[in-house]
């Protein structure tokens, strides 16, 4: 208490009713003017025995005891309390609503263990998640509407700061006026020229002046005759009175400088050209792909995988995949029950909402490939896992899905919103298309469509592969390959049909048609078959190739140029007239054929062979059927099924094949092989396709979910780069050119998650001699194929020379060890006899009379005298066994046959 203040002075506290009595009331009695006030102590214990209220004074202090004695005794009586019984006024009720009660079950695990089993040792050991089933569980965040509180008021800070504007003005002069200076140059005396031009310092300056000048007239006399014709006789005469010349000089230096200038662009900063060129090349920080966006269709019930993936290609920022069932072909059949109750679908989503897809197409089973149509991007084909083809036409919903891409505002560009700023619509339905029509699974094929592509609009086929112009300038055929080994042409427009079916049969068949239906292709439905049917045959067995890609020379989709403004790529809309409504019959009139034109195309087959074939259809001379023609080649690269084959979109002549383990690149009419081939990669490869805008790069999914991406100008014979992107297996890439500054590769997982990429700067932008750099690669790969093609030509001519020079030896040998009697009559001028010996008295030998010829034949006489010394070997022989009774000589039999039946 004494760091409190004064010693002697201890602090007091005064209750209200205290203050009162004394007049010591704060704020009342204590004013800034009297801030203190003098109270007896007398005073104070007098009111403690009038009140007998003991003022709250400290325990700590000594003097309290002094006050203490002054208190009456019978005033602090403890009295306890006294137990009563309860009560009931509703709080308990109360605090049972407000306690927390667990609403869901626990779940109890058991976990055993065999008594043998304890203590043993443990061996952990890696493995894939994604090879085994249920091995992990992936659980992503939603929102769910259950828990969905709506904010009814919120801390909002808010500051005000003053407007900042920038002003400027202009004081404009009262008076103008013109005013105009003359400058006089200033000019030596006579005197003063006549020193200074017999000076020896201008002397010199003259005469190196003159000599580089003659250097320049030496140089380009042959350029500009006349100027330096000119400018001789101008230095002359300047030369005559002293003066002059150096202006002469200087300015013809000028004019050489100007001229100079016409010619290369002096203001290019070189050394800014080389860092850019070196960047694109060696740098490697910019190489990550970074995940833009990714979309889950939560609302589906069964694990899914996303088969095929497609840009819408006039909407930006929207994007379709069709969904398969993870089931195998087993376990197809086993739940075929419960699959037909549930939907097959291709979803459209979109940038603004990656929750809620924003189309679905309905299909009568699950869709394994689809394209848009390149001329109406609301036409869609698809190919479904039983064969069947699948026609949408959406052209109803193309206003809606046109304004989804910005919400609701063409003039906005589309912005991608975090999920938890994305408010649940609980008025939003699905908005469900069914499909137009479907093709006949009698005549079409009978197991799933692999691959689906469209025509171009240039051209259209007939049933023998003839090519035609197409006049309506409209996509109007498809072609499709299946596992059934099969490739078909389709026509979607109405075909002649061979009797004319009676009007009355017509009526009786007529089916009311939905209202939702557009009746676009409804000619097609349940009845469409094929133009044509391709089957690549293997030669001498009966079986076929099994296609499983394929690529036109013609894709249409691959030239298309991707950077058109959208006004270009008009979308029709539901009030336009559709050109699909009036479709004319396929080759109803007489069209133009086109020549030379190109019906080769790559197919990439199940068992990974690359073949190079032709679609169109020759007849049989024995039957009269029409019958595909022999492929031209057959190249088997790949160890695994062939899943890409894709033109590169800058050449139209390169090919990329992916399969099994490796990659390969093609060029189109070189038959020795591949230009490029990859070593085996550590895992599976499972999709790929080319960047659109650098022509050296190309990107390759694996099977653990890794992306390689190559790099031609970088390496060759390894991925310049590899990613992680997701945990399983991915099924599809789909790059796409969103602006010239930005680019998106779209990656679809085993799993059914669409996983947006934004391409970073260095993999979208090429380098200035990017084209003409990866063409001289190529151009270098075809030169090396001859070369090894050649040499290859040439080991085999060696190895043949080989061969004959060893059975020409032979021959040789076999005819030195024969006797006078065994030797042919026409070799026996060639021989003389050896000397005889005492022990060879009964046989006389032969020798050569001369050395055998070994001088350089051509191929053609060295097997002439081959096969002509085998006959004469042959007769020999036969001589021998008949004068050894071993044969007769009445056989007529050949010699081969009765050696056969004598020995075996």
């Amino acid at each position: 208490m004494e760091n409190m203040g004064h010693p002697e002075i201890y602090p007091i506290v005064l209750t209200t009713k205290t203050q009162e009595i004394f007049n010591c009331r704060v704020d009342e009695d204590f004013t800034d003017e009297e801030p203190y006030k003098l109270i007896k102590k007398q005073d104070i214990l007098a009111d403690f025995h009038n009140r007998a209220a003991p003022p709250e004074v400290p325990e700590e202090q000594e003097e309290y005891k002094e006050f203490k004695d002054y208190s009456p005794e019978d005033i602090s009586v403890y009295k306890p309390p006294i137990s009563k019984p309860w009560v009931s006024l509703g709080s308990e009720k109360e605090v049972e609503e407000e306690s927390v009660k667990e609403s869901t079950k626990q779940i109890t695990y058991m976990i055993s263990r065999k008594r043998s089993q304890f203590g043993a040792p443990i061996k952990f050991s890696d493995q894939n998640a994604s090879s085994i089933k249920d091995a992990y569980i992936e659980c992503t965040a939603y929102p769910d509407k259950n828990f969905t509180l709506k904010v009814l008021e919120k801390d909002v800070g808010m500051q005000v700061v003053p407007h900042i504007k920038d002003t400027s003005t202009q004081t404009k002069w009262t008076y103008p006026k013109n005013a105009a200076t003359q400058y006089y140059p200033r000019e030596f005396s006579e005197e003063e020229k006549e020193i200074l031009g017999q000076s020896k310092p201008l002397t010199d300056f003259l005469n190196n002046a003159s000599i580089s000048c003659h250097a320049y007239k030496e140089r380009d006399n042959n350029a500009f005759p006349e100027m330096w014709e000119g400018e001789a006789r101008t230095i002359k005469r300047k030369r005559e009175t002293g003066t002059g010349i150096v202006m002469v000089l200087a300015k013809n230096n000028v004019e050489i400088a100007l001229q100079q200038n016409e010619i290369m662009n002096t203001f290019v900063d070189d050394w800014k050209c080389l860092a850019e060129e070196e960047s694109s090349f060696g740098d490697k920080t910019d190489t990550h792909l970074k995940e833009y966006q990714s979309f889950t269709d939560l609302h589906s019930l069964t694990e899914k995988m996303i088969t095929c993936v497609s840009w819408h290609p006039d909407i930006y920022g929207l994007i379709a995949v069709s969904v398969a069932v993870r089931l195998s072909f087993e376990e197809r059949v086993h739940f075929s029950g419960k699959l037909l109750l549930q939907p097959s679908l291709i979803l459209f989503w979109s940038f603004s909402d990656p929750i809620h897809p924003q189309l679905m197409l309905e299909s009568p089973d699950d869709i394994f490939c689809f394209k848009f149509c390149p001329t109406n991007s609301n036409i869609i084909a698809g190919g479904c896992i039983n064969g069947q083809i699948v026609m949408w036409d959406i052209t109803a919903h193309a206003e809606r899905i046109e304004n989804i891409k910005t919400g609701g505002s063409r003039s906005k560009k589309a912005t991608l919103k975090p999920m938890f700023l994305l408010e649940p619509d609980s008025n939003k339905e699905a908005m469900y298309i069914r499909h137009s029509a479907v093709s006949s699974i009698e005549s079409g094929h009978k197991k799933v469509i692999t691959d689906i592509h469209w025509l171009s609009d240039t051209f259209e086929i007939n049933r023998m592969g003839s090519v035609f112009e197409n006049r309506s300038e409209i996509c109007c055929q498809l072609v499709t390959c299946s596992a059934d080994c099969t490739i078909c042409f389709w026509d979607i427009r109405p075909q002649k049909a061979s009797t004319p079916q009676p009007v009355e049969k017509k009526k009786e068949e007529s089916i009311e048609i939905p209202l939702d239906i557009p009746s676009t292709f409804l000619h097609l439905d349940l009845s469409w078959k094929p133009l044509s049917k391709i089957r690549l045959s293997k030669g001498e067995t009966s079986l076929d190739h099994c296609p499983i890609k394929i690529s036109l020379s013609e894709d249409h989709l691959l030239h298309k140029a991707q950077d058109k403004v959208l006004a270009q790529n008009k979308v029709v809309k539901a009030e336009e007239m559709n050109p699909y409504h009036n479709l004319e019959s396929g080759l109803a009139n007489l069209l133009k054929p086109i020549e030379d034109f190109c019906t080769k195309f790559f197919v990439g087959t199940e068992e990974g062979e690359v073949i190079y074939t032709d679609w169109k259809m020759e007849r049989d001379p024995d039957t009269g059927r029409l019958m595909a023609k022999k492929p031209v080649n057959l190249y088997t690269v790949h160890d695994g099924a062939v899943h890409t084959v894709q033109r590169s979109p800058f050449y139209n002549d390169i090919i990329l094949t992916i399969g099994g383990w490796n990659v390969a690149i093609w060029k189109e009419g070189i038959m020795t092989g591949p230009l490029l081939q990859s070593s085996c990669a550590p895992r599976k490869y499972t999709s790929g396709h080319w960047s659109l805008t650098r022509p050296g790069v190309f990107y390759v999914g694996r099977e653990d979910g890794y992306i390689d991406i190559w790099d031609l100008l970088e390496k060759t014979h390894e991925p310049a780069h590899s990613q992680n992107i997701c945990i399983t297996m991915i099924t599809y890439i789909k790059p796409w050119t969103f602006s010239a500054k930005q680019q998106f590769m779209a990656v679809a997982d085993y799993y059914g998650t669409l996983h947006i990429l934004e391409i970073p700067w260095t993999l979208s932008h090429p380098s200035g001699n990017e084209v003409s750099s990866i063409s001289h690669y190529f151009e270098r790969e075809v030169k090396h194929l001859d070369y090894v093609e050649q040499r290859k030509k040439i080991r085999e001519q060696e190895k043949k020379e080989m061969e004959l020079e060893k059975e020409k030896k032979k021959v040789s040998q076999r005819l030195l060890s024969l006797t006078v009697e065994e030797m042919p009559s026409h070799l026996l001028p060639f021989c003389k006899p050896r000397p005889e010996s005492s022990s060879q008295a009964n046989c006389s030998k032969i020798a050569p009379s001369h050395p055998l010829k070994t001088y350089q034949k051509t191929k053609e006489q060295l097997e002439a005298e081959l096969k002509m010394d085998y006959e004469n070997y042959l007769e020999l022989e036969k001589t021998v066994l008949i004068n050894l009774g071993l044969l007769k000589a009445t056989d007529t039999m050949p010699f081969m046959d009765v050696m056969k039946e004598t020995f075996l």
